[in-house]
């Protein structure tokens, strides 16, 4: 795949996904606790940069190369 995740969303993404990871073992166990575990996706399509809607919906915010 190609990289189609750049600049701000990149680290938009990773910052988010660590939030919600760390918040999924900080948090004392409830009924919600599983839903940050979503947390994985923005942070894997940070550090791969590269994100499957962005390929189907034909988005692109890596900077253009010269």
């Amino acid at each position: 795949m190609s990289k189609n995740v750049g600049g701000i969303d990149r680290i938009l993404r990773i910052v988010i996904g660590l939030a919600m990871l760390v918040g999924f073992f900080l948090l004392p166990d409830a009924g919600y606790r599983w839903f940050l575990l979503i947390g994985i996706v923005p942070l894997f399509t940070g550090l791969f940069q590269t994100c499957p809607l962005y390929s189907i919906f034909g988005m692109n915010t890596c900077p253009m190369k010269k």
